[in-house]
């Protein structure tokens, strides 16, 4: 089993005739991503990707013809907000959008169309997902993934491909690895991802890395605590970020309180999360969790 994508997803790329659209596509389809269509508007009816993709002027148009149920976008930060949208009324099921610099005011307009619509998005501002040998959608190196029973949770795409890197090197892979961005306002937040993994019968354990900034791992180790029976091993990362100071991502700011590394640290810890002190310790410490259950 997978979470939110698998081999079956019928995949169309927004943005697909642009260079960004046209690398990352080449390579989730060189994976196995079953990729149907491309949208550029003004250039329907052209192919993409050496003849193997058809590409459309809409989205609307793009489902349609393809039966797609999934999109990635690769648009840039003036006009993602508005692919995103159009993908969502389109009646797209899944969105992963990797575009960073969308202005909030635009996703908070997002936020509010695709939560009436269903819409499951993931990102903006992120790596994308990839579910091990089954489908990549993103900018995830594929070849270092190793199909197993771990599920990886992050905000930070480098984190997420470190902590994908330290599980194979201790004999342990994954079911599904998820970056779901860093900005102030995302698609899908950990409590969500750890509700599906916790009922994916493959994964048998979480790797969960968050950072600095907001409420987002505090909220979901405590629903963890409540709910979940499988283990997780959790990373906060920032912890000698001076309070006020933006680090990296635009929601990585500490304004106080429990928002802090070592305060989300602690809470997590308190509600039977497993905690990493140092990023080094990830793989190591999910092969003891595994073997003490």
């Amino acid at each position: 089993m997978s979470i939110i994508v698998n081999k079956n997803s019928r995949v169309i790329v927004q943005g697909i005739t642009g260079s960004e659209g046209t690398f990352h596509a080449t390579q989730m389809m060189e994976y196995g991503t079953n990729i149907v269509g491309g949208v550029t508007p003004g250039k329907g009816g052209m192919t993409a990707l050496d003849g193997a993709v058809p590409v459309f002027n809409s989205v609307e148009e793009a489902r349609k013809k393809t039966n797609a149920n999934v999109s990635i976008i690769f648009v840039p930060p003036a006009f993602a907000a508005e692919a995103i949208i159009e993908a969502s009324d389109a009646g797209i099921e899944v969105i992963v959008c990797i575009t960073e610099g969308i202005p909030v005011h635009d996703m908070v307009t997002v936020k509010k169309i695709i939560d009436a619509n269903g819409t499951r998005l993931v990102g903006p501002n992120c790596p994308g997902i990839i579910t091990v040998d089954e489908c990549k959608l993103g900018i995830m190196p594929g070849f270092i993934t190793r199909r197993g029973t771990i599920g990886v949770i992050s905000k930070s795409g480098t984190l997420t491909y470190e902590a994908i890197d330290q599980l194979v090197k201790v004999g342990l892979g994954q079911t599904t690895a998820i970056g779901i961005g860093g900005d102030p306002i995302i698609g899908t937040d950990m409590r969500s991802i750890l509700e599906l993994f916790e009922k994916d019968e493959e994964t048998e354990a979480v790797v969960l890395i968050g950072e600095i900034g907001g409420q987002m791992e505090i909220d979901a180790a405590r629903w963890a605590k409540a709910n979940m029976t499988k283990p997780i091993v959790g990373f906060i990362a920032g912890q000698t970020a001076p309070p006020g100071r933006r680090m990296g991502h635009a929601g990585a700011i500490v304004s106080g309180g429990d928002d802090t590394a070592e305060a989300k640290m602690r809470i997590l810890a308190e509600c039977g999360i497993t905690v990493c002190e140092s990023v080094a310790d990830i793989g190591i410490k999910t092969l003891e969790v595994l073997n003490k259950d």
